[in-house]
């Protein structure tokens, strides 16, 4: 009966079925039971009459229903087999058994039991030695023994979460024979193909006289390899074993306590061994995500652990300077915002005011804060970003014109700066731009080779310090650092020496940029050993495990400690398998596959030939209990036949359900109050609008009455001329309140500086320096004549010293006098110098970006090339101050008309600079000013 699909254990006891035609006479002759009657006397009389009657035979289909629960009896009895097994096992030496544990057979493992032991007891009926090996083991005994040895060391085995090392297994069954040769080689196998192993040529070459292969389907064989967390959700890459037909697969994202968080899909196209899914979540939600895996697939293939640095960081971006939409390219924030948009998720603060702009950054809980070219914050500002630091924020910042004139004792940069910066042709210069140098071993930069074609022109310096080396990720060629770190609490702060767009190296515009970025971003994790930001070899205790079902456990058993080498990827291996590395405080993941891998099945022509068996139909299984069951429920069917013939439901009545439908109701009368329409305007929005269709010239308040009064006067007398003088036609004069009126309305503000006044609070000195970053200007006037802010003590005036000390809680550029090729010297008049009621002091503007260079090769500069700042000490208002009749309020100092009038001038041309930038320094304009020069 070899071959057969079914058979009967007990065929003799088919000739019972001969009985079935004598069943079925005896059910034909069997009347059913006499239906009971009443006792009417009239019934009675009637049937007397009748004439006698014979019982009525069974009906033929009741005789049916018995005769097939007869036939199920017998049959049942006989005891029907489906998928017999049989035994074939070679006799010509003992049985041989290669049985792959790895982590695909996780989801199928008792079938592969079921099939070794189905293998062991063909032995033991043949009186076979049985060999068993499992690739999955470190350790290989493969030499033949009894079937019940082979039976324990089968229900001790069990998955495991790595891939299969078959090469030793085969080598073990090799010298386990010692020169013999097996009967039956049986390979239980997971159907993946081992890297640079050919498994079925190594079998081949075992000997066997039979090689049986016996597998799985495949076709649920699948494997996560690669995450990557994008902006607007996470991708994630898949392998599959069989690539013949289209797969769906759900995957499912969970969080650190296992709750299901998020979900997606992968789905591999017909013939396709590779495909990507994605994630849809909200930033927030995935750097929630702790793991990743394939719905309803429990391996440890199917899961891919995340740690911190597969965290989509918050990125926070501040400047120091006004952005201008016309230069992106100037922009300080442009080349960051490029080179981290795809890896983090940027914000920008709403506010200008740096007192309202980082604390809301901070609301929003980013990993890292960068500064582009901010010198001094707020005096409030520094308790919170350092304790922001301490909790473990990551500062990082560029330097800039800003920051190389603030003061060197900034307690938020990683090393003690020198004041002012390292240019090419000052003092402190090189003959030519320098290179970077090699990066150190202690940088998290190590392994990045050194850019060839980026060169430094600018930086601002460090002071020489023990720990300078220690502290430096980056330098240049002649050993001056270009990025530079310390540590803060539990977080750190990262300074880059040059600035963040391409005035003072072209870093910026290089790949390196990028990296250097992104490699120091990835360091802001919450914890762990990244967070150190150190690029040594580390070694990490396990924390979990995966085991081969796909969840995370604490017992580590025999796992070594995980060496992380700089510029290599871990690499899961039976000392090492995957799983969580580290600590709680933090970790590091590590996954089964590589990225990029790619499951390969297993290339069955190489071993010639051999018998090939499925895991699934293997099972031999018996029709009995199927049969008797059949035979109860057609018992129970021909039971209820009876009563009901026999009248037992004739007495059953039905009861009726009574209903009460209850009816509810209810009046409500809804009184709506009649519409109104509210007037929401304010009584000060019809000065914001008035305000904002004509342009104001604006001054600050400084509480004494004599000094506003000259403001406000001359103010409208700079006013009249402008109108007189040129097609703007500002309106009446402003006079503000720092403290609490909105700033932006105005192109310049300006400010008589006093020492009487009282001292501008911190708040109104934060909001004019976001004033100021925004895009406006303010014009001091110490009004004192003095022609250098910085001279000796004693010769600085009262005013001056009270300017020193607004300037110095404002972020402020370096500052210079206005070159004689300045914007301002052409704006509208020709000027050479700006007087006012006094002549002699310098006019101080932004310092521009060089000033020994010629100007047509000087660069274009952001902001349209508006300074945000001026300093004079000649009086402007004073010189400008007219009564209602137009008569000037104050002399000129020396009396001369011709200076009131050139002030008058000077005044002309800032308010044109101001309101048109630098567009008078195109080139063409240039034909028309030399035409004027030479009249």
């Amino acid at each position: 009966m070899t071959g057969l699909p079914f058979l009967f254990a007990n065929p003799a006891l088919l000739a019972a079925l001969i009985a079935l035609p004598v069943i079925w006479w005896l059910l034909r002759m069997t009347p059913p039971k006499p239906a009971a009657e009443v006792f009417p006397p009239l019934r009675i009389l009637a049937s007397v009459l009748k004439r006698e009657e014979t019982p009525s035979k069974s009906p033929w289909w009741l005789t049916l229903l018995r005769m097939l629960m007869a036939a199920a009896v017998i049959l049942a009895i006989a005891d029907p087999v489906v998928n017999p097994r049989q035994n074939t096992l070679a006799t010509g030496g003992p049985l041989a058994i290669v049985v792959d544990n790895s982590w695909a057979t996780a989801t199928d493992w008792e079938q592969r039991v079921d099939a070794v032991s189905t293998l062991i007891d063909d032995a033991e009926a043949r009186d076979l030695a049985v060999s068993i090996a499992f690739t999955g083991d470190r350790q290989h005994d493969a030499t033949p023994g009894s079937a019940a040895t082979a039976r324990n060391r089968l229900a001790a085995a069990a998955p495991i979460p790595l891939a299969v090392d078959r090469a030793q297994a085969i080598a073990a069954l090799k010298t386990a024979f010692e020169g013999t040769n097996p009967g039956t080689l049986a390979f239980v196998s997971d159907g993946i193909e081992a890297a640079d192993q050919k498994t079925m040529a190594a079998l081949a070459d075992v000997g066997a006289a039979e090689l049986r292969v016996v597998e799985a389907d495949g076709s649920r064989t699948v494997a996560l390899t690669d995450t990557s967390n994008g902006s607007t959700g996470m991708s994630v890459t898949a392998t599959r074993l069989r690539k013949d037909g289209a797969l769906t697969l759900p995957i499912v994202a969970y969080d650190t306590r296992g709750r299901a968080i998020a979900d997606g899909q992968i789905a591999f196209a017909s013939g396709e061994g590779v495909a990507k899914g994605s994630i849809e979540a909200p930033f927030e939600l995935r750097n929630d995500f702790a793991r990743i895996g394939i719905e309803n697939a429990a391996t440890a293939g199917s899961v891919h652990l995340l740690d911190d640095g597969f965290r989509r960081r918050r990125v926070a971006l501040l400047s120091g300077e006004a952005r201008d939409l016309s230069q992106p390219l100037l922009s300080p924030l442009y080349y960051i915002n490029r080179a981290l948009t795809p890896y983090a998720d940027l914000v920008e603060p709403h506010e200008t005011d740096l007192a309202v702009a980082i604390p809301e950054l901070l609301e929003q809980k980013p990993s890292v804060l960068i500064m582009a070219d901010i010198g001094r914050l707020p005096e409030e500002i520094y308790p919170k970003l350092s304790k922001w630091i301490d909790n473990g924020g990551m500062l990082i910042r560029f330097a800039g014109p800003r920051l190389a004139a603030a003061p060197a004792d900034d307690p938020l940069v990683p090393v003690t700066l020198r004041q002012g910066e390292r240019a090419l042709g000052g003092a402190l210069s090189w003959s030519e731009p320098q290179p970077l140098a090699d990066y150190p071993g202690n940088s998290p930069f190590a392994g990045m080779a050194r850019p060839t074609d980026v060169l430094v022109k600018r930086q601002v310096l460090a002071e020489p310090t023990s720990d300078l080396a220690e502290r430096t990720w980056a330098s240049l060629a002649d050993g001056t650092p270009l990025v530079t770190t310390s540590a803060h609490g539990a977080g750190r702060i990262i300074l880059f020496h040059v600035s963040a767009e391409a005035t003072w190296s072209n870093l910026p515009i290089s790949g390196d940029f990028v990296e250097m970025l992104r490699r120091s971003v990835q360091l802001s994790r919450g914890g762990g050993v990244a967070n150190e930001g150190k690029a040594q070899q580390q070694t990490l205790a396990p924390y979990r495990l995966l085991n081969a079902d796909g969840v995370l456990v604490a017992e580590t058993g025999n796992a070594r400690p995980l060496d992380v080498i700089p510029g290599k990827v871990p690499v899961a291996t039976p000392e090492n398998p995957p799983g969580l590395y580290g600590s709680e405080d933090g970790f590091t993941a590590l996954n089964l596959l590589p990225r990029n891998a790619e499951l390969q099945p297993i290339d069955m022509t190489a071993a010639g030939a051999h018998t090939a068996q499925q895991l699934a139909g293997s099972e031999s299984w018996s029709l009995k209990p199927a049969l008797f069951t059949l035979a109860l429920l057609l018992l129970l069917v021909d039971a209820l036949i009876v009563l009901f013939m026999g009248g037992a439901f004739s007495r059953l009545r039905a009861a009726k359900a009574m209903t009460a439908v209850l009816l509810l109701a209810a009046s409500a009368f809804l009184v709506s109050p009649p519409d109104s329409l509210a007037d929401d305007s304010r009584p000060e929005d019809a000065a914001i609008l008035e305000r904002l269709d004509t342009t104001h010239l604006a001054y600050v308040v400084t509480g004494e009455s004599e000094v506003d009064r000259l403001s406000e006067r001359g103010l409208t007398g700079l006013t009249d001329f402008l109108t007189y003088r040129t097609t703007l036609e500002p309106g009446t004069p402003v006079g503000l309140d720092i403290t609490k009126d909105e700033l932006s309305f105005y192109p310049i503000i300006y400010w008589p500086v006093s020492a009487s006044a009282p001292m501008p609070s911190p708040q109104a000195v934060s909001r004019i320096d976001a004033y100021m970053r925004a895009g406006g200007t303010v014009l001091f006037d110490t009004r004192d004549q003095f022609s250098s802010l910085g001279a000796s003590s004693g010769g600085t005036s009262p005013n001056t010293e009270r300017l020193q000390a607004i300037l110095a809680n404002l972020d402020i550029p370096p500052l210079e006098p206005v070159p004689t090729d300045h914007v301002l010297t052409k704006a509208f008049y020709l000027l050479a110098n700006f007087p006012g009621r006094y002549t002699g002091s310098p006019l101080w503007i932004e310092a521009q970006l060089d000033n020994r260079e010629e100007p047509s090769n000087r660069p274009a500069r952001s902001g349209d090339g508006v300074t945000p700042i001026m300093i004079t000490g000649n009086d402007f208002a004073g010189a400008w101050a007219v009564d209602a009749n137009g008569v000037a309020l104050l002399p000129t100092v020396p009396p001369d008309e011709m200076q009131r009038e050139y002030a008058f001038r000077s005044g002309v041309n800032i308010m044109m600079y101001m309101l048109t930038g630098n567009y008078k320094a195109d080139q063409v304009h240039v034909p028309a000013l030399l035409e004027r020069l030479g009249q």
